[in-house]
Order: C-alpha cells, then structure tokens, then sequence
C-alpha cells in the first residue's frame, strides 16, 4: 500500500444556538491518501484493496483516538468513509471499508457491536464527504445519530483513494429528540 498523506482533524464543540454544552464534545477523524492499484481499469478481483482496509482500519483508527485524547473504552461513537478518485469506482471504497477494516478500528475504540456506519462516493481533488456517526454498542441511540465532515484540498486525485475515520467521545452537544438514552442501551445486538 501507498500512502502520500495522512490527516488528523479534531473539533471541540464548547456551545451550541448560545448554550454552553455541560460536557464538551469532541471529535476526530483520521484520514490516509492511498493510492488505487485499480485506477483506470475493471478488476475482478479485489483483494489487494480489502487487505489494505484491514492495515488502514489500525492505522486510522489509532490515529483518531490519539487524536480524540481518551482512552480506547471511552470512544462512543465511530464512523467510517471514503472518497475515489475520478479513475476508479464506488467497488473500490467498498473493498475497503467494509470486508475487513472494522475489526482492526474496533480494537482500536475498544470494542464495539454497532455495525460502522459508512458512506462512500467518487469525487474531484477537494471534494467534501460526511462520515456517518452512531453510538459504537447500540446503534439506535438517537443522540449519537451524528456526522463529521472532512476534506483534504489536494486529495483524492484520479488515481487515489481517501479514506477516513471519525471517533466521538460523546453525541450531539444538546440532543432533545426522545428514543433510546446511552444509559439505557443493553449492548447486547448492537442495535439496542
């Protein structure tokens, strides 16, 4: 695998509408610029990129929660996204993100039995993309149902992959929505 960049954003939400948030929340995302061994050209087989997903899901997920400041069991929730460059295809984020990374990140957040939420699309040098945010142990609490947005300026290029990662130490600064609290999940099926 090659890397040309890695990227670590944090962001500290202190308020939020001019109410102070009791317990700041704070996330961060981690991404890595690789580039596609597939660009240009359909592949059949793509092994070589879900192998790749498996080292990034470490890498990022590491990255991130050095990032976010708290120790691994204090993670609550995660995310995960990709952006290919204009030479490659929706498959090849898929390759990624989904067979092997969310074991690796998960040992990095310490555990987790909510599925990753994730998202994927093909984009310019700068495009923006939202990763999808949930509670990590029950993925029906409602004031974790978040997002982070990230972008690198120069990144993906046609023959690259962004892929990214965000990490929580919290949900939404002031959630009033009703539904499952986090105190009240039974993280038993990682749905609720």
């Amino acid at each position: 695998m090659k890397i040309r960049k890695l990227v670590t954003l944090t962001e500290e939400i202190l308020s939020e509408s001019g109410k102070e948030v009791v317990k700041p929340v704070k996330r961060s995302a981690a991404l890595a610029v690789i580039e596609n061994p597939f660009a240009g050209r359909y592949v059949e087989d793509l092994t070589e990129l879900i192998e790749m997903g498996a080292e990034l899901g470490g890498i990022l997920g590491k990255k991130a929660v050095e990032a976010l400041g708290v120790p691994p069991e204090k993670v609550e929730s995660y995310g995960k996204a990709a952006v290919v460059g204009v030479f490659g295809e929706l498959e090849h984020a898929a390759a990624i993100l989904h067979p092997k990374f969310g074991d690796p990140f998960r040992q990095q957040v310490g555990g987790g039995k909510a599925i990753i939420p994730s998202t994927k699309k093909v984009g310019a040098p700068g495009t923006p993309i939202d990763i999808p945010l949930h509670y990590k142990d029950a993925a029906f609490v409602r004031s974790h149902f978040d997002a982070m947005e990230v972008r690198v300026a120069d990144s993906p290029r046609p023959t690259e992959i962004l892929v990214a990662l965000a990490v929580t130490n919290g949900g939404r600064p002031h959630p009033r929505i009703g539904g499952l609290k986090k105190e009240d999940a039974k993280k038993e099926d990682g749905l609720r």
